[in-house]
């Protein structure tokens, strides 16, 4: 009779080896970056800024495909269920997941049992701007006339439950301010609504809106970042508006499924340290207001880790609800 122990412990080393090898021989096939919002939004121009980079680490292509819908989650979902095997990453923004787990509790993923981080990418902020029509330049200006106008001004977001809609909620709360919120379908249409006037201002992620703003069919009124932006130097922040305090930085990390071996994510993660280390990468990002900055997967879950707990207290102060 052959005793179930080592049976046991044979199984355990044989699947090891094969885990092993596994590893070894990654990748050996293309690997995509899903973007759980559409094209132009920040997700998306900064996955196509590394990619080609990343490419050159792996070794194979780096493909970015876009899942947009329900304000990220729909991509999230997505990421998190594909096979563990290191070929789907994700490109997370640390606005969406983070505050997802207290304004969606029935969401059909959780970010930090199905998700495994694999390295941050860098860090940027939200821009409020208005339509050059709207009579302000200021976050004062724009206070007095809502104040005027209670309900009648419009702010559009690239969706509910999104970074920018998070981001408008908290300003209204923090203002006393009756605003009504218009949701679009991603960051980019949130961002033609104010140049067409569709929607008197609207916050924005700083890459989407800066060609906006640098042709002059948007006005920039603050940026949500702790300090100015070098892209942006002559508009202040929200904090020095009159709102001390104030801040909004989403953080992109790239996530694999939480079952991947950890050598996978060992090779990927060092695969994106070299490509955001990259100069030409990291002006490209600056250019789009983008902090560039790699970490390690125990880095990158602590800091989603501690979001989490923060946008927990920030919405129910706030009393932020998604309808």
């Amino acid at each position: 009779m052959v005793h179930p122990l080592p049976v046991i412990a044979l199984v355990a080393v044989l699947l090891g080896v094969a885990t092993s090898l596994h590893a070894q021989g990654f990748p050996s096939r293309p690997v995509r970056i899903i973007d759980a919002f559409p094209a132009g939004g920040a997700g998306d121009v900064i996955a196509r800024i590394v990619s080609p980079k990343l490419s050159e680490a792996l070794g194979q292509p780096v493909l970015v495909e876009n899942r947009p819908g329900a304000g990220g989650n729909i991509g999230a979902e997505i990421a998190s269920k594909a096979a563990a095997d290191g070929y789907t990453m994700f490109i997370g923004v640390s606005v969406v997941l983070a505050p997802s787990r207290t304004l969606y509790p029935n969401l059909n993923y959780d970010a930090l049992r199905d998700f495994a981080p694999v390295s941050r990418v860098g860090s940027g902020a939200y821009l409020l701007a208005a339509h050059p029509s709207l009579p302000v330049k200021s976050i004062k200006e724009l206070v007095a006339l809502a104040r005027v106008k209670p309900g009648a001004l419009n702010y559009a977001s690239g969706g509910i439950g999104s970074g920018q809609h998070l981001s408008g909620e908290l300003f209204r709360s923090r203002a006393g301010l009756v605003l009504t919120h218009i949701a679009y379908k991603g960051g980019p249409p949130a961002v033609a609504a104010v140049a067409g006037g569709e929607s008197e201002i609207g916050f924005m992620s700083v890459t989407a809106g800066l060609g906006q703003v640098t042709s002059g069919r948007l006005r920039a009124l603050a940026v949500t970042s702790p300090q100015r932006l070098p892209t942006l130097p002559d508009v202040p922040t929200i904090a020095e508006s009159g709102y001390p305090g104030f801040e909004v930085t989403p953080t992109f990390g790239l996530y694999v499924p939480s079952a991947t071996p950890k050598e996978v994510i060992a090779t990927l993660n060092s695969a994106v340290r070299k490509a955001v280390e990259n100069a030409e990468v990291r002006e490209r990002l600056a250019a789009q207001a983008v902090v560039a900055g790699s970490s390690t997967p125990d880095e990158l879950g602590q800091s989603l880790a501690a979001e989490i707990a923060q946008w927990a207290k920030i919405i129910k102060a706030a009393g932020i609800r998604v309808e």
